[in-house]
């Protein structure tokens, strides 16, 4: 097992934890961990099922005593969004993740921990190789592709689950009981290039976005952070109504689920113009250190000659109609829940911009936890796609988790966390899409619930998980699962 994590306790959950941190597991790239896992269950003598998706259910029956209780469904997504900082040197497709400890923290050195949703399958390892822990007939399910779309969970035959009690562990705020989460769309607006000569006589300079915070694009889509691709279209559209410019390539974001901390545009000047573009890039640096001073305060507009030889950029029509779709494609919360506090209930973010040898795309995540209100966003993007010449398409639709008012696991999980905490535990929604929704269509009659331990800046490379979170999130699970005779 590991060696950094395994003076922790519990130490079985950590020391799993470990063991998955050094197998790849990118969204897409789940082959090996989903290979692990049926490893994992044959070895330990366990039915296991792994599916054409790659997905994994690994079936335990119940201890003496809980034989005949309803089976429980564990849950969780094997995949893991794969995000570094610039200069980290790091392959996911080979390199285990480097754990560090900080105080009451687990980091991964200069990339994302994978928290997200390893500690989940940490979790339910540790419960299937239990002897000594009294619970229900267990079924573990670990998805696939949960990060891009909830693949995993669309491709699963739900004839291979019996349960209809289920524990999503892919929540990130102990003590809260997920309810009820958004559905989302996942768009991507294709506008193609026409590409001109450059002209030798222009300088070349790389403009770039830099000191985002980022983060989730729906846990954190509240908190106000810049998004880079449409900061970068602002200043863009700004430089090209005081001077003539070209435009190379527009590049920005990684995920379409992650708030893009940078983007980098390429451009060409007139040698006259190098003191009014220095000047325009400085006043946009004092606005948005005011703008962002709270949520941002480390954001900064970098401006460089380019040591890039250009030999085509935009034509001017195709120059506009990329700067036009930068500032005009939706971003950020779009509406706020009337019925539960400081819900975000609708939004979008455009998380991905690439520019190609044919076109730019521009990729965005919408989420809303009212069906209508998803598919407006997705026609006023399409509309504005259409209006600019350019392709459009929508892919990864998923609905919505409704909250059950009549939920027997949420007042179980309720009544245990009081008799543990002699606190009550607090009932929520989040604006963030997880795959319970999906399993609510799959299989009639799913009373369902989410938990998890503290997780801090997912989707981003300083991803925390809290030791001390995690071990009371360890007990809790385990007391709710000794009442579910």
């Amino acid at each position: 097992m590991g060696a950094t994590l395994n003076h922790l306790e519990p130490r079985e959950v950590f020391s799993y934890f470990e063991e998955i941190t050094k197998v790849p597991r990118g969204s897409g790239n789940e082959k090996r961990i989903s290979d692990y896992l049926v490893d994992f269950a044959n070895k330990n003598n366990l039915e296991v099922i792994q599916d054409k998706a790659m997905n994994i259910i690994i079936k335990k029956p119940g201890t003496t005593g809980y034989e005949n209780a309803p089976t429980v469904i564990l849950q969780g997504h094997m995949d893991m969004v794969n995000e570094k900082n610039k200069g980290t040197e790091h392959d996911f497709d080979k390199d285990p993740l480097k754990l560090r400890i900080v105080d009451d923290m687990i980091y991964a050195t200069g990339t994302t921990l994978g928290a997200d949703n390893g500690i989940a399958i940490a979790l339910s390892m540790t419960l299937l190789t239990s002897k000594d822990i009294p619970h229900p007939p267990l079924e573990v399910l670990i998805t696939t592709e949960e990060e891009t779309g909830m693949g995993g969970t669309m491709a699963l035959d739900p004839n291979n689950i019996n349960g209809r009690l289920l524990i999503n562990i892919d929540s990130e705020e102990e003590g809260k009981l997920l309810v009820s989460c958004s559905g989302g769309i996942r768009i991507t607006q294709k506008l193609n290039i026409k590409w001109e000569d450059a002209d030798s006589r222009k300088l070349p300079y790389l403009l770039s976005v830099r000191g985002l915070k980022g983060g989730h694009s729906g846990m954190e889509i509240n908190k106000g952070r810049g998004n880079s691709n449409k900061l970068i279209g602002r200043i863009l559209n700004d430089i090209s109504n005081e001077i003539d410019f070209c435009l190379a390539s527009v590049n920005g974001g990684s995920k379409t689920n992650a708030i893009p901390r940078e983007a980098d545009a390429v451009i060409m000047i007139n040698s006259s113009d190098a003191s009014k573009l220095e000047e325009i890039i400085s006043e946009w640096n004092i606005i948005l250190k005011n703008e962002l001073r709270t949520p941002d305060p480390d954001v900064t507009i970098v401006l460089e000659k380019s040591k890039e030889k250009l030999e085509k950029v935009f034509s001017k029509e195709s120059r506009e109609a990329a700067i036009a779709s930068l500032v005009l494609i939706p971003n950020g919360i779009q509406s706020m829940s009337m019925d539960i506090p400081d819900l975000v209930e609708s939004s979008t973010n455009l998380g991905v911009v690439i520019t190609t040898d044919s076109m730019i795309e521009f990729q965005s995540s919408i989420r809303s936890s009212v069906k209508s209100l998803k598919y407006n966003i997705l026609n006023h993007s399409r509309l504005l796609a259409k209006t600019l010449g350019a392709d459009f398409i929508s892919t990864s639709d998923y609905p919505e988790w409704q909250y059950n008012p009549d939920s027997k696991l949420r007042s179980l999980f309720e009544r245990v966390y009081y008799a543990n905490f002699h606190k009550a535990a607090e009932i929520t929604a989040i604006h963030a899409g997880v795959e319970c929704g999906l399993f609510g269509e799959k299989l009639e009659g799913l009373d369902m619930i989410s938990i998890g331990p503290n997780l801090y800046d997912v989707h981003t490379p300083v991803e925390h998980l809290s030791i001390s979170s995690t071990k009371r999130t360890w007990e809790y699970l385990t007391a709710v699962l000794k009442e579910m005779r």
